[in-house]
């Protein structure tokens, strides 16, 4: 079989049960998961992005996802760029709705005009996770609002803890 590393993009501010579900579930089929974090500042993000490299990697721990074949990097720039110089071989992507899909269909597309050896992998969202969004996560934090069943428990106590600063 050929590369077995997949690479999953995103601002991941903060990291929540969805991502963490697919990269459970995509370490079913892949060696190894690459989750690039982008700086993203277009985005208007939450949290500074050393908290998030910080805060994915108690994640991954909290949830007992082996460390050892997962790495996490920041990435700037173009996806297939990050993709190529860390050696993957699959672009990772959760899908939640039928928007999603047809915006990461493109996405993939233009991808796969970039760099035609990386395939892109749509993993679909967990009925549990399907509606949680880090862009709705971060507006009920920015309100004071609850995040536990959205987060493990680690990062919504940072994000309580970070935003009382």
């Amino acid at each position: 079989m050929g590369n077995r590393i997949g690479f999953y993009p995103g601002t991941f501010d903060p990291i929540t049960l969805g991502h963490l579900d697919i990269i459970h579930r995509a370490l079913t089929f892949l060696d190894k998961v690459i989750i690039g974090v982008a700086p993203n500042s277009g985005k208007n993000p939450l949290l500074p992005l050393q908290m998030r490299l910080d805060l994915a990697s108690q994640a991954i721990a909290a949830a007992e996802i082996d460390a050892g074949r997962v790495e996490i990097v920041t990435f700037d720039g173009l996806l297939v760029d990050a993709v190529a110089r860390h050696g993957a071989g699959t672009i990772l992507r959760g899908l939640r709705s039928n928007a999603d899909f047809d915006y990461e269909a493109q996405l993939a597309e233009a991808n796969r005009k970039l760099l035609p050896t990386v395939e892109t992998v749509f993993i679909l969202s967990a009925p549990e996770t399907r509606l949680t969004a880090s862009r709705i996560v971060r507006e009920i934090a920015r309100l004071k609002g609850d995040i536990h069943p959205f987060v493990p428990n680690i990062v919504a106590d940072a994000v309580a803890e970070f935003l009382k600063a």
